[in-house]
């Protein structure tokens, strides 16, 4: 009887758990994948509730989840591709945002160039970008930028070397630069100087 009441505080403290993290795992799964972020969430939860009783330590909880889910997202990453596309260090090396936005001039008056071109895109913007880069480097980015993870958690959670790692953040800003660029054009969230007259 007293083994049932102990499974039923833990199924309880771990509702609370899910309770207070679900936001920030939705969050963290929508800006790892485009399509699937309920399914990603959900084997989260499933494989969070079978270990809960190994979780020595439950302020630790939010972050152990996160943990379960950046590794359920490496597992069907690796089911879905066994290569993965990575690209050229040439083609990555060649942009440069800054250079690109004092040639092209997309905001003719800006004294803050820079600045005012980041401000231009709002958050579903930026989520859109992201979406749109290779998950090899979406990956790592999403988990250093926006989660706060070391690059030596990161290489432990996508199972990868920590140079390979940093290789992956490096290249993954300059395809997020091109890809930021890239999506303005698309969209029209740059000036186009022709109309000065």
């Amino acid at each position: 009887m007293e083994a049932i009441g102990t499974r039923d505080r833990s199924k309880e403290a771990f509702q609370e758990l899910v309770r207070n993290e679900l936001p920030g795992l939705y969050s963290l799964a929508r800006r790892l994948v485009r399509d699937g972020a309920e399914d990603l969430v959900q084997e989260t939860l499933l494989q969070g509730y079978r270990s809960f009783t190994r979780l020595e330590h439950e302020a630790a909880g939010g972050r152990w989840l996160r943990t379960i889910l950046v590794n359920v997202f490496r597992d069907q990453l690796r089911k879905r591709s066994r290569s993965v596309q990575e690209l050229a260090v040439g083609d990555l090396e060649d942009f440069s945002l800054y250079r690109t936005l004092i040639d092209e001039d997309p905001l003719p008056y800006s004294d803050t160039l820079h600045a005012d071109f980041l401000g231009a895109f709002g958050r579903e913007d930026l989520l859109e970008v992201l979406m749109r880069m290779p998950e090899i480097y979406r990956a790592p980015l999403v988990l250093r930028y926006m989660d706060g993870f070391s690059t030596k958690e990161i290489a432990r959670l996508l199972d990868a070397p920590l140079g390979t790692i940093l290789a992956r953040l490096h290249r993954g800003r300059n395809v997020f630069e091109r890809t930021m660029w890239a999506y303005a054009e698309e969209v029209n969230l740059l000036a186009t100087g022709d109309d000065d007259g």
